[in-house]
């Protein structure tokens, strides 16, 4: 199945578990040994190959111990700055986004009231 927004977050997670566990397979691992080698329980595998919510320091894990880590950056690829904005930042990383600087109206001016 190709995923997409359209999907649900349980169809998503199904097809997660799905593509591991045939991942495990394909590797010749058991549950135990590759829960083993993520320094994760056995449960916890269980969980993710059931389509259920897990933590992310867990799928990274497994992703770790299936060797598939470097596929992460096709999911979250880096951030690419415009052509300007690296001309302007030369040097420099962007740490924050700021909003837009607000102009004061001209019409409150404050002056001396001997001045009028």
């Amino acid at each position: 199945m190709k995923l997409n927004n359209d999907h649900s977050d349980e169809a998503i997670l199904k097809e997660m578990a799905s593509r591991l566990t045939q991942c495990r397979l394909n590797m010749n691992k058991s549950q135990a040994l590759l829960a083993q080698e993520a320094g994760i329980s056995h449960r916890t595998l269980l969980r993710i190959e059931h389509g259920q919510s897990v933590q992310a320091s867990s799928l990274i894990r497994i992703l770790r111990a299936l060797q598939l880590i470097g596929n992460l950056d096709a999911l979250i690829p880096e951030p690419v700055a415009s052509p300007v904005q690296q001309l302007k930042m030369q040097g420099k990383q962007r740490q924050r986004a700021s909003p837009r600087a607000i102009k004061p109206k001209k019409e409150n001016v404050w002056s001396w009231e001997d001045e009028k």
